[in-house]
């Protein structure tokens, strides 16, 4: 996937978040870990890895907000995503 590619994926979660975010049956703290890393759609001087990273980050929280438990599709899809984001970040 290219850099720009990557980065309109990014702008498109970050919206299904903020969607989320809205939400009262979302836990707060749920996308905690994604604020902390600092890296916006917007900072495009980031890396690719970076970004890479994030997206893989913000997926782990927004399919944990759709799962019921950690067998579901959306659990399951989350405990991938956390293993992505592992690898990735082991990369940066």
């Amino acid at each position: 996937m290219h850099k720009d590619e990557l980065l309109e994926l990014h702008e498109q979660m970050v919206i299904i978040m903020e969607n989320f975010r809205e939400r009262e049956d979302v836990e707060p703290g749920t996308f905690d870990e994604y604020d902390e890393l600092d890296v916006d759609p917007s900072h495009v001087h980031k890396s690719k890895s970076e970004h890479k990273h994030a997206v893989f980050v913000l997926g782990n929280a927004l399919a944990n907000a759709m799962s019921e438990d950690e067998f579901s599709s959306a659990g399951r899809i989350g405990k991938r995503m956390q293993e992505l984001a592992e690898d990735a970040e082991s990369r940066l």
